[in-house]
C-alpha cells in the first residue's frame, strides 16, 4: 500500500473469516470477471493508483489466473481457493466517514430509430471533431484544472458547449447523430450511466458506449432537486427523480441543464446479449461482479469484497467479490464504488435505488503471488 494512504484513509487487515458473507459467495463468477482483466493485460497495462495494489503487484496473479483457467474447470471452490491463496483482505476506512459508500449503475435498454422521426427525435451524438483533450500543457489558465475536454476555436482553446447549448442545437448540421430515442429523460439517464443498448423496430440492437464528454463537471439531478427543496435526501433514487420529472414536464430543462456535462458515444456491437458494455478497463462488464472505482486511488483488476446489509429485498445482504473494471466522474474517494447490475429495466430497478453504506474490503496480493 502507498505511503500516501495516511492522507486518505486507514486500513484494517482482516482474515477471510472476518468478511461476513465471504464463504457463501459465488467465487467462480468473480473469477470469471477477474479473468477478463487477466487476459486483457497479456498485451496491455493498467495505470496504478495512489493506494495499493500497484499494477506490477497484480501481474503475477493475472498470470496465475490465466494458467488456472487453461488447465482447470474453475468451480466455486477452486475460485475461492485461488483468491484466498493469492490475496489477503484489507478493509478501507475513509477519513471522512466510518465506512465505504456504494451506488449502482446499469445499461439502459431503450426503443430507438436510426433516423429522426416525429416520435424519435432526441439524438445520441458521436464525438465531435472539434472536441480536444486538455492537459497541463494545453489547458489555458482561465479553465478549471479538472476540465479534461475543450474546443479549439479561432486560435484559442475554450470550454466546450454544455448540455443546454447542445440541447438547443449547438451541434446541429454536423452529421454527428448516431440514433434517436423518444424521451429526453431516457437519454439523460443513458448519459448518466455512460452506456445504452438501443432496440430498433426491425429487431436489431446497437450498443452505445462512452467516447468522450464535454469537460464540464457533473451535477446530478437528485442533488439539484434536494437543493431546491423538491426531494429530501432520503427520498432520492433514480425512480423518484424520474417520477418527479414526469410530474413536472415544464421544469425538465431547468433541472437537467444544471448538469452541464454532456456525454458523447461510440457504436459497439451486441456480440453477447448477456454481457455488459466494454467499459474503462477495456473488458465487458459483468452483472453484480464489476465495480466502478476512483482511478486516482485504485488500479483496474483489483478485487474488492463489497458487503452491504439490507441492500436487496429478497436477500438480507449483498456480499459479493467484485472486480474494479470501470470509473466515473461521480465516483470519488478510496472507499467509493458503483455496482454494475446488468442491462435492462430489472437491472435499472435494482441499480436506481442504491445509495448505501458498505464494507469496502480490498484484496491485496500476497508476497507468494508469483509462486
Amino acid at each position: 500500500m502507498s505511503d500516501l494512504s495516511e492522507k486518505h484513509c486507514s486500513f484494517d487487515v482482516l482474515d477471510f473469516a472476518d468478511c461476513d458473507g465471504w464463504a457463501q459467495d459465488d467465487h467462480a463468477a468473480a473469477f470469471s470477471a477477474f479473468l477478463k482483466c487477466a487476459i486483457y493485460v497479456e498485451k496491455n497495462t493498467y495505470k496504478s493508483g495512489v493506494l495499493g495494489p500497484k499494477f506490477e503487484e497484480l501481474l503475477p496473479v493475472f498470470v496465475k489466473a490465466r494458467s488456472l483457467a487453461a488447465s482447470h474447470q474453475v468451480s466455486a471452490d477452486t475460485a475461492r481457493a485461488f483468491f484466498e491463496r493469492h490475496f489477503y483482505p484489507v478493509k478501507i476506512i475513509p477519513h471522512d466517514r466510518k465506512t465505504g459508500f456504494v451506488t449502482g449503475f446499469y445499461e439502459p435498454e431503450i426503443a430507438a430509430s436510426r433516423v429522426k422521426t416525429a416520435q424519435y427525435s432526441v439524438p445520441f451524438y458521436r464525438k465531435p471533431a472539434d472536441l480536444i483533450k486538455l492537459d497541463a500543457d494545453n489547458r489555458p489558465k482561465h479553465l478549471p484544472e479538472d476540465m479534461a475536454f475543450g474546443r479549439y476555436h479561432n486560435g484559442q482553446v475554450k470550454e466546450y458547449f454544455d448540455r443546454q447549448a447542445i440541447d438547443r442545437g449547438a451541434l446541429s448540421g454536423q452529421d454527428l447523430e448516431i440514433a434517436y430515442v423518444a424521451d429526453r429523460v431516457d437519454a439523460y439517464f443513458a448519459h448518466v450511466q455512460g452506456a445504452v443498448r438501443l432496440n430498433f423496430e426491425d429487431g436489431t440492437q446497437m450498443r452505445l458506449t462512452y467516447a468522450a464528454k464535454s469537460g464540464h463537471g457533473f451535477t446530478g439531478a437528485g442533488r439539484v432537486l434536494i437543493d431546491k427543496g423538491e426531494l429530501a435526501p432520503s427520498q432520492v433514487t433514480m425512480q423518484t427523480i424520474r417520477q418527479w420529472l414526469a410530474e413536472h414536464p415544464a421544469r425538465v430543462d431547468e433541472i437537467l441543464w444544471h448538469n452541464r456535462s454532456y456525454i458523447f458515444f461510440r457504436e459497439a456491437p451486441v456480440d453477447d446479449a448477456a454481457a455488459g458494455p466494454v467499459a474503462a478497463a477495456k473488458v465487458p462488464l459483468t452483472a453484480q461482479r464489476s465495480l466502478a472505482v476512483d482511478r486516482k486511488y485504485h488500479c483496474f483488476g483489483t478485487p474488492f469484497f463489497i458487503n452491504v446489509h439490507g441492500l436487496l429485498e429478497n436477500d438480507g445482504s449483498f456480499s459479493h467479490l467484485m472486480i474494479a473494471q470501470d470509473t466515473g466522474s461521480a465516483i470519488l474517494g478510496p472507499a467509493r464504488g458503483d455496482l454494475f447490475f446488468g442491462s435492462g429495466d430489472e437491472a435499472g430497478q435494482l441499480a436506481g435505488r442504491i445509495r448505501h453504506d458498505a464494507d469496502f474490503i480490498m484484496l491485496l496480493p500476497r508476497k507468494n503471488g508469483a509462486e
